[in-house]
């Protein structure tokens, strides 16, 4: 399940993400990109090391996650517009919904 929400995730954001801004973006948005593409390879390998961790180890990761999610949530919302955002943002909280039911279920208050 994991795997296959980052993967998806992946392949729906990477390529959108250095794609032209609106005008009315504001001026980091090019580089906020940037960095958001950067940073989710990065979550990406993170999540792919502890897939066979121990428990503990892999609610902390979970965690970390949703809070990088949400701060790439708002670089998309920020950052993009139109059709494009709206994919983006749409799939940046149905991943954080997948991944707070999963901590729900299997961490608790771990």
């Amino acid at each position: 399940m994991i795997g296959r929400a980052i993967l998806t995730l992946t392949l729906v954001l990477l390529p959108t993400l250095v794609q032209a801004q609106p005008r009315s973006a504001p001026a980091s948005c090019s580089r906020d990109l940037f960095q958001n593409e950067a940073a989710m390879r990065q979550r990406q390998y993170r999540m792919q090391q502890v897939a066979n961790a121990d428990q503990g180890t892999q609610c902390q990761a979970w965690r970390e996650h949703v809070v990088f999610m949400q701060k790439a949530r708002a670089v998309f919302a920020t950052c993009q517009s139109g059709r494009q955002r709206e994919q983006n943002v749409g799939q940046m909280d149905q991943s954080l919904a997948e991944y707070r039911v999963l901590l729900a279920n299997r961490c608790g208050k771990r």
